[in-house]
């Protein structure tokens, strides 16, 4: 079996299939490269996005003693030592709601 480039001195043409997919990993791979930096740039932006801040004191009515504290967005939830939930507005720190827990 001879080399058919030593035949001719030149190297023999690609043939169309391969061609297709070395083309097709090279589209794959910039798409692909793409896509983890875009999930990289949307993990940071997400990470560096500051909430609204909480005030730096929060008066409860009646006295009641804290035990638990959640937030969400737009608002935050205090539950007291007597079975209620209040929800605070974030952004006035207005009590919105108060729920009793049975």
């Amino acid at each position: 079996m001879e080399n058919p480039e030593s035949e001719t001195g030149a190297p023999a043409p690609e043939p169309a299939n391969l061609r297709f997919l070395r083309r097709l990993v090279t589209v794959l791979t910039g798409v692909m490269t793409g896509g983890v930096l875009l999930i990289i740039a949307l993990i940071v932006i997400r990470f560096y996005d500051a909430p609204l801040p909480l005030p730096a004191e929060i008066v409860l009515p009646d006295g009641a003693a804290a035990t638990a504290f959640t937030q969400g967005d737009g608002w935050y939830a205090i539950v007291t030592d007597d079975n209620r939930i209040l929800i605070y507005d974030r952004v006035t720190g207005q009590l919105e709601q108060t729920i009793a827990v049975r």
